[in-house]
């Protein structure tokens, strides 16, 4: 039996084009919407002025840079600003950031891009098509989100077009001031120059540039760059150090008070009933409420009831008096057991959607002439929470028919929707201030906190709200990433060579969840973050088959760190090493074989090899290599095992990312990347019993602490392609790196999350 590329992915992306003819004909072929100029003014200060949507200029000669996406650790409140500074001709000193406001400007189109099904190496038509067409579509729904790794790589046209355009402006302005050509000006450090000498500084010309055409504007070559390209310090790390940058939890509006919460412990029950007489009596208590009702289903926050009281401790001691009785609902007998058995059946049932099939497939079942072995295994991998290290909050005010907030979010066009639901007003009655993030890693584009605390808010008589979670609500009202069950096959002839690949797995779904939820939006279809990392794969085989099988979850599902290439990674480059070992070959070898046809993974790959060494005595070097938002990136894991302990001592780590626009943020990114993904590969699990989340602090969810982390040495391949991710493809490879510097110790092949001998 013979069989093309699977027809199946085809049929999927053109039955959602199908659905939206109506754009595709006539709207669907004209330019995308211009990102310049918004509808809604730039927020300024003082005698500021505006040159378009992003960019004002202040008489001073400071610049006002409008900032759509939210600062969580990752480096956007330094990376975005040199791209506007950088065409514009300023030092990143002089740019003033300022929160945009909720315009379609800002809204984020390679995120929506990124999550078409399609391979890599696809470069046909199709995907060209509608790649276009959601382009269009992202930009007339402008969903300004922090995601995805894509804020550099979303920013880097509108941005660098944004300070260019302002710059061309001002060379005109000045132009028009002297009665020169433009041609004999350029620009340098905040000032126009003349041929002849004479400079005005920006300040100067920033009301005539208002008026001035800037003509065609030409953006800078890499050749060009003053600013991008080179390592420049975090604009973020001093107000970090001495305490005053503003994360969600150090709002202070006045007259403010506090909520602790209590939600229900099983997930999906809901309040029976709730005796407040005793908590009511404590001191500085206000109020106890109900807000169940504000949150729709599978949220992490579940049903459940606040303290309102003056101080947050106050808040906490009477919410743990309050005397509440739970329905627990159809979930009191949910286990992780039942989970993954049920995964299990439905792989012997089902066939699951087909997101890449190529070759002969009854070489990929074992059926074809020369298989002289079959190596088959199974892997899986459990919830996780996303632990941030800034618990959820939120503050909210309801009061003369307006809605304020104050929210650490990664979402904050989601959390003006459901704070004027919750609220009772319309969107343009609600203020949203958005703070620094301690931690995002996805939890926060769920905006179930917002809803919550306006919930609250509504019942504090017009006083300002701040809603707090413990840890322990954080943990176990989380939006968990995925578990998920995978089986691998592959033929192997004679030689070694690999005959069939075959990968089948299931999991739930979080877009279901995620955009029913938030967006309204019926639940259904493939799912590309499912098998993100297992059909995208860059090794090449002939003949493979990759399969998904969406499982409906119970259990509230959110995006984490890197999603379905969190766990896809670790299930791929495990077997790889498994064929290598089956093979009878070196697993370095074995992958530049697979990656004859793609020279900048094997650059990548030998890049980590060659700096990693040899491994000292009593150690192991482990290998994976992994592409993910547009990122390669290769791993060396120096692994030690004593006893039961696996200690990891060195990480080497390869990128190929594009463009690197400030080096020095890869490399934390990368270092970042890793002790998060350690974290996961060697301690995280959020296991189910009773319907619970066993799991509910640092003491039984660990991380790794500072005597724990291993050296990271990071190597940027150079590069004048695209900007590509970078806030989360160094976390996939650590686990199967791990695992396979541990296969070459023990001769024990760990299938499972996290790694225990």
């Amino acid at each position: 039996m013979q069989a093309a590329k699977s027809k199946s992915r085809r049929r999927f992306i053109m039955g959602g084009v199908a659905v939206t003819g109506a754009l595709v004909v006539g709207w669907g072929v004209m330019p995308p919407r211009q990102r310049l100029n918004g509808t809604h003014p730039l927020p300024l200060a003082g005698d500021s002025v505006a040159l378009n949507g992003w960019v004002g200029i202040g008489k001073d000669g400071s610049v006002t840079v409008a900032m759509p996406r939210s600062e969580m650790g990752q480096g956007v409140h330094t990376a975005l600003p040199m791209l506007v500074a950088e065409e514009l001709d300023v030092p990143l000193s002089a740019v003033r950031l300022v929160q945009a406001p909720i315009d379609k400007i800002f809204g984020n189109i390679a995120m929506l891009r990124d999550g078409l099904p399609f391979h890599p190496d696809d470069t046909g038509r199709l995907k060209s098509a509608v790649s276009w067409v959601v382009g269009k579509v992202a930009r007339e729904l402008g969903l300004i989100i922090t995601g995805g790794s894509s804020s550099v790589k979303d920013a880097w046209e509108p941005m660098r077009e944004a300070g260019g355009t302002a710059r061309a402006m001002l060379v005109a302005a000045a132009a028009a001031e002297w009665s020169a050509r433009a041609a004999d000006c350029r620009t340098e450090a905040g000032h126009v120059v003349h041929a002849d000498g004479r400079r005005l500084a920006y300040g100067a010309l920033a009301d005539k540039a208002v008026h001035a055409q800037p003509g065609e504007v030409r953006l800078k070559s890499p050749e060009e760059f003053k600013l991008i390209g080179h390592p420049q310090p975090r604009r973020d790390t001093p107000s970090k150090v001495n305490g005053t940058a503003i994360f969600g939890i150090d709002a202070r509006p006045q007259g403010l008070v506090y909520a602790a919460v209590r939600m229900s412990p099983v997930i999906g029950g809901t309040v029976a009933s709730v005796n407040s007489a005793a908590a009511l009596k404590m001191p500085g208590v206000l109020k106890v409420v109900d807000f169940s009702s504000a949150l729709t289903e599978k949220t992490g926050a579940g049903a459940g009831v606040a303290v309102i009281a003056k101080t947050y401790w106050q808040a906490k001691q009477a919410a743990l008096a309050l005397a509440v009785k739970w329905n627990d609902g159809p979930q009191a007998g949910l286990s992780s057991a039942a989970i993954y058995a049920d995964f299990a059946a439905k792989l012997d049932k089902e066939d699951g959607f087909a997101y890449y099939k190529a070759g002969d497939m009854d070489a990929v079942e074992g059926k074809a002439a020369g298989v002289a072995k079959t190596v088959k295994a199974e892997y899986r991998a459990p919830y996780l929470a996303h632990a941030a290290m800034e618990p959820v909050n939120c503050t909210a005010q309801v009061k003369d028919g307006k809605v304020h907030v104050w929210a650490p979010t990664q979402s904050p066009g989601f959390a003006v929707d459901v704070a004027a639901k919750v609220g009772g007003v319309a969107a343009e009655n609600v203020v949203l201030e958005v703070t620094m993030l301690g931690g995002g890693f996805g939890r926060r584009l769920d905006v179930d906190m917002v809803a919550q605390a306006v919930a609250i808010a509504r019942q504090a008589d017009g006083q300002p709200v701040q809603m707090i979670w413990s840890r322990e609500d954080d943990t176990t009202h989380d939006v968990y990433r995925p578990a998920a069950l995978a089986r691998f096959s592959a033929t192997l002839d004679a030689a070694g060579n690999v005959l069939g690949y075959d990968n089948k797995s299931a999991s739930g779904s979080i877009s279901h969840q995620f955009f029913k939820r938030n967006l309204g939006l019926p639940s259904g279809g493939p799912d590309k973050t499912t098998a993100e990392g297992e059909f995208d794969m860059q090794y090449h085989f002939a003949n493979q088959r990759i399969r998904h099988v969406i499982v409906d979850s119970a259990v509230p599902l959110g995006y984490w760190r890197s999603v379905g290439h969190s766990h896809n990674a670790f299930f791929k480059e495990s077997f790889i090493d498994e064929l290598a070992h089956a093979a009878g070959k070196d697993s370095v070898a074995f992958r530049r074989e697979l990656l004859a046809q793609h020279p900048r993974h094997l650059a990548v790959l030998n890049a980590a090899v060659a700096k990693a060494g040899a491994a000292p005595e009593g150690r192991a070097h482990g290998v994976a290599l992994h592409q993910s938002f547009g990122t390669i990136v290769a791993q060396v894991a120096e692994v030690s095992v004593d006893g039961a302990e696996i200690r990891v001592h060195r990480v080497v780590c390869a990128i190929d990312c594009g463009l690197a626009v400030n080096p020095n943020i890869i490399a934390q990114q990368a270092e970042s990347g890793v002790i998060f993904g350690l974290s996961a590969a060697l301690f995280g699990a959020a296991t189910i019993k009773d319907g619970k989340i066993e799991q509910s602090n640092f003491h039984d969810y660990p991380v790794v602490r500072l005597n724990q982390a291993p050296e990271v040495e990071t190597i940027i391949l150079p590069s004048t392609a695209h900007p590509e991710g970078m806030g989360e493809p160094a976390m996939p490879p650590i686990a199967p790196a791990v695992a396979n510097a541990v296969f070459k110790l023990t001769g024990k092949r760990l299938r499972s999350l996290p790694l225990t001998l």
